[in-house]
C-alpha cells in the first residue's frame, strides 16, 4: 500500500526551489504535496508526484541529488481530533513515525496524511483494522 515520494536535497540558496519546480513543470509532473524542511546549508524538499520515477529522472540530469522512499498514505475525517485518533492507533501498536505532513484533498471533509513510519507492513495491518482508509498511488495523485 506504500506509495512513492521523491526527496530531493537542496541547497539553501536563493530561488533553488523555484528551480527545482521549473524542472518539474518543464517534464510535465504534477504535485500532490510538498514538504520542505531546511537546515543552514540544505534542505529536503519532499513531493508526491505522479510519476515518481519520470520526476526522479528530469532531477538527476539536472545534477540534482535525489532519492524516493515507500511511504504511507491515509485519508482521515478533516475535523478536531481526526489527526489524533489517527496517532493513537499507531502508538497503541507502537510503530514510530520518522515524519509525516498532511494536505486538503478535492474530497469534502477529509484530509490526506503522508507519512514514514519505522514499519510499514504493521502500520498498514493496525489502521487498516481500525477502519482507516489507506491511500494508493491512484488516489494520491487525483487528489
Amino acid at each position: 500500500m506504500a506509495i512513492k515520494q521523491v526527496s530531493v536535497f537542496v541547497e539553501n540558496k536563493f530561488g533553488r526551489v523555484a528551480e527545482i519546480l521549473d524542472i518539474l513543470k518543464d517534464n510535465d509532473i504534477n504535485m500532490s504535496a510538498l514538504s520542505l524542511a531546511d537546515t543552514t546549508g540544505f534542505g529536503i524538499l519532499r513531493l508526491i508526484v505522479n510519476d515518481p520515477s519520470k520526476t526522479a529522472d528530469a532531477l538527476r540530469n539536472q545534477g540534482i541529488t535525489v532519492k524516493t522512499t515507500d511511504v504511507l498514505a491515509v485519508s482521515m475525517d478533516d475535523k478536531p481530533g481526526g489527526l489524533a485518533s489517527l496517532l493513537n492507533i499507531l502508538k497503541e501498536a507502537q510503530v514510530s513515525i520518522e515524519y509525516m505532513y498532511a494536505f486538503i484533498g478535492k474530497n469534502e471533509g477529509t484530509a490526506a496524511m503522508v507519512m514514514k513510519v519505522d514499519d510499514q507492513a504493521k502500520a498498514v495491518n493496525c489502521l487498516e483494522s481500525k477502519g482507516v482508509y489507506m491511500l494508493d498511488a491512484h488516489d494520491i495523485y487525483r487528489l
